[in-house]
């Protein structure tokens, strides 16, 4: 599968629209995707197949630190590596951005998620409880990037 990652533009949250709520979970609304995609300190990518969206995510950069907004990969295109390649980028961006940390938050009942984000070294460091629709608790992770950006 030949998959490139681009920076997202006005024309692929207008594909997204159509596609968001039937191909990918319905975590982020369109409107919460445009409101992300025109803040300016904000940074969100796509990973296409063939001109086709396949999955998305995005940072938030906040003094010097870096938010992980989300990560999503089309239903029936996961694991394929495109979720680690997403998170790759971000990562990599994050740095050039001069992030001392990525922090993010995942429902605790997310597997998968957990395990990309282990594999990537990132360390639980909190919990907030009933955070997904008042039922599930959200682990807080970090990565600390200082140890990358002296590579």
């Amino acid at each position: 599968m030949n998959i490139k990652i681009s920076q997202m533009t006005e024309k692929d949250l207008g594909i997204l629209k159509d596609i968001l709520i039937e191909n990918f979970d319905e975590f982020w609304s369109f409107n919460t995707l445009k409101e992300e995609l025109a803040c300016t300190n904000s940074y969100y990518i796509v990973a296409k197949v063939n001109n086709n969206i396949v999955g998305f995510a995005g940072i938030k950069k906040i003094l010097d630190e870096v938010d992980l907004m989300n990560i999503v990969t089309q239903k029936n295109k996961r694991n394929f590596g495109i979720a680690s390649m997403l998170l790759e980028n971000l990562i990599d961006k994050s740095i050039k951005l001069g992030a001392s940390v990525m922090t993010l938050e995942v429902d605790e009942t997310n597997f998968p998620a957990l395990h990309l984000y282990e594999k990537y070294n990132f360390k639980k460091v909190g919990l907030r409880k009933k955070y997904y629709n008042g039922i599930n608790n959200a682990v807080i992770m970090t990565k600390d990037l200082k140890v990358l950006q002296n590579n």
